[in-house]
């Protein structure tokens, strides 16, 4: 196992007018000059995945749709995930759901973080969900999350949020990825 732990950071919203975008874009400068992390923003927007109508379920992975089988291929270079969630109607987006859905072995024994926004409730009803569906993908949930209420006055003029304390929360995010994602991550098979 050589070179820091590759940690996709999946903006799980695909909406038009989205504050998804400076979430993400915030969340990835939170984690500018680390060097225990890889960061890749995976956009959702650019994996338009047919909602999930297999006649197999994803856990025999036998992934016969070519979106599918491009989303499998790129999931799974990865070593960790921090999933970034809108909260709508109390509840994450269908376009997330059906990400994870569509896939198993892939997300199965790797950490994930989590970054929810929305209203008042800053999005904790949305990752309090997630938790429960990762967990039955078999992946490890950090038990620290962001999470950014009136998400749409948060931000400042220069894309910075308006609180500290939320940089506070995204370095514990940031910091149990890199710790959980090299515990976990798999030997290397000498090819």
């Amino acid at each position: 196992m050589t070179g820091a732990p590759l940690v996709q950071v999946i903006l799980g919203s695909t909406r038009q007018g989205r504050a998804g975008e400076r979430v993400a874009r915030w969340f990835l400068e939170q984690a500018a000059g680390r060097e225990d992390l890889q960061l890749e923003l995976v956009d959702l927007r650019d994996w338009p995945l047919p909602f999930f109508d297999s006649p197999f379920p994803p856990m025999m992975g036998n992934y016969e749709d070519p979106a599918q089988q491009a989303w499998a291929a790129h999931v799974a270079r990865a070593d960790a995930y921090v999933l970034i969630t809108p909260e709508y109607n109390h509840g994450y987006p269908a376009v997330l759901k059906n990400a994870l859905d569509t896939l198993f072995a892939e997300w199965r024994g790797k950490c994930v973080g989590f970054v929810g926004y929305g209203g008042p409730g800053g999005g904790i009803r949305a990752v309090e969900q997630l938790r429960q569906v990762v967990v039955e993908l078999d992946m490890h949930p950090l038990r620290d999350a962001v999470v950014l209420p009136r998400v749409y006055s948060a931000f400042d003029d220069d894309g910075q949020l308006r609180e500290p304390w939320h940089a506070r929360d995204a370095a514990a995010v940031l910091d149990g990825v890199a710790s959980m994602a090299r515990r976990l991550r798999r030997p290397e098979v000498p090819a």
